[in-house]
């Protein structure tokens, strides 16, 4: 045995899914996961630049293990993921008991370096942007994959919009699809293993250009014999195609939930953004979305206080919030991205008045989750049931096809299992149903 390793992970699932894939890889050389810091004799932090609150704790968290190297001068300390794109060689002038760093595309390395380090030779920094991404193929073992039911997978990584606030294409890099055979492959390989929900991941999954196009691809997916239900994120709204809507009419195992950000209601502030759709485009797809699955649920990332975001742009991404009525919005403030165009603007929206804005927003949002969760009283809706409750001993907890959380009383022995459920009362961020 090499040792024990513990991954603190910030951020997304495609994060959450690049640690499984490096707990998968240092477990091959001999290296035993724990979840007791103290005890760790390789502590990895896989970080997330994309928002602040994200950023601000993986970096707190990397100065609070100092101490820890203190206290056993031997153990190994790793940054990869975003922030190790972003600041390089920085972390280790001004952070000296940081030993590793791995950027986005050199994830694959990190039993190599992890190797070189306990070798005594020099810390390893490498933040190089390639043509390929080896750990995108790397597929986790099962022991890591939690639930087994669902699997993860990487379809492509980076980002060719530019979006003026987001830092996406700089510490991920330009778009990388994978071969679709591969991607199959890898699904028949889930399958084999019992799970029976697919999830694609790429920061824009309806932009792959892997051998196939993405609408095609779901189509050979929804072949997989033993696949029940498919689902993907993040969508682009200038990517979904005619298509690609088409598939929601058409495939089966394609879940009624699409995530589709679109950051603000004001064509002004969308032109800012360099966004490269309208308000009227966006709220076309919505209605042709619907038109295509008259249950698709819907969910989207926002941002307040953009620079030039006035009352009346604020009012236009109040007005499209209530019009599209969407299940779950993840909002913010904006903050700055250093590097993006964004940064380069007037932050002209003061600090007060973004907390207001969003705090205002959230709660309208709020008010219409709870009226779209008591609009399923009453529906029989299918769960892919997904574990225990944490409050209930009796109860288990899942997911409906539009992405809903239900909590009903069952044995665990369903859990990986489709089931029947009745919603019997809505809570403001789930259901509470009875197995049929």
């Amino acid at each position: 045995m090499r040792g024990y390793v513990q991954i603190f992970t910030y951020g997304c699932q495609m994060n959450d899914l690049d640690s499984q894939k490096m707990y998968s890889l240092l477990a091959r050389k001999g290296w035993t996961p724990t979840e007791q810091t103290d005890k760790a004799d390789l502590i990895i932090l896989n970080t997330c630049s994309v928002r602040q609150k994200a950023y601000e704790k993986a970096l707190s968290n990397i100065g609070r293990l100092r101490r820890y190297k203190r206290m056993n001068p031997s153990l190994i300390i790793a940054v990869t993921g975003c922030i190790a794109q972003q600041k390089g060689s920085d972390f280790i002038d001004r952070m000296p008991h940081v030993d590793i760093v791995l950027g986005t595309h050199q994830l694959h390395r990190i039993t190599e370096a992890v190797d070189a380090r306990l070798s005594e030779r020099n810390r390893l920094i490498d933040i190089r942007l390639g043509d390929c991404i080896p750990s995108m193929g790397v597929i986790p073992d099962s022991g890591f994959v939690v639930p087994s039911h669902r699997a993860y997978i990487n379809i492509m990584q980076g980002c060719n919009n530019y979006c003026s606030y987001c830092i996406v294409p700089y510490v991920r890099g330009r778009e990388i699809s994978r071969d679709h055979e591969e991607i199959i492959e890898e699904v028949r390989t889930h399958a084999e293993r019992g799970a029976v929900e697919i999830f694609l991941l790429g920061q824009n999954v309806n932009s792959y250009s892997g051998g196939a196009s993405f609408p095609d691809l779901l189509r050979k997916i929804d072949a997989v014999e033993g696949i029940k239900r498919i689902r993907f994120t993040t969508s682009h709204p200038k990517d979904v195609s005619s298509d690609l809507i088409g598939c929601f009419q058409s495939l089966e195992k394609l879940c009624s939930h699409i995530h589709l950000p679109f950051q603000s209601g004001s064509d002004e502030v969308l032109s800012l953004m360099n966004r490269q759709y309208t308000r009227k485009t966006y709220l076309d797809l919505i209605r042709r979305l619907k038109a295509a699955r008259s249950d698709i649920a819907f969910s989207a990332d926002v941002i307040v206080g953009f620079p030039g975001e006035t009352e009346r742009s604020f009012r236009d991404t109040i007005s499209l919030i209530e019009e599209v009525r969407f299940d779950v919005l993840y909002s913010f403030r904006y903050s700055p991205r250093p590097g993006t165009k964004a940064a380069e603007m007037d932050d002209d929206v003061p600090l007060e008045e973004k907390k207001s804005r969003l705090k205002e927003l959230q709660a309208i949002q709020r008010r219409i989750t709870l009226e779209n969760n008591r609009a399923r009283i009453g529906k029989a809706e299918e769960v892919l049931v997904d574990g225990t409750s944490a409050r209930h001993v009796d109860q288990v907890h899942g997911r409906t096809r539009q992405n809903a959380i239900v909590n009903f009383s069952a044995p665990s022995s369903l859990i990986g299992s489709l089931v029947n459920v009745r919603v019997t009362r809505a809570n403001p961020n789930s259901l509470t149903g009875e197995i049929i």
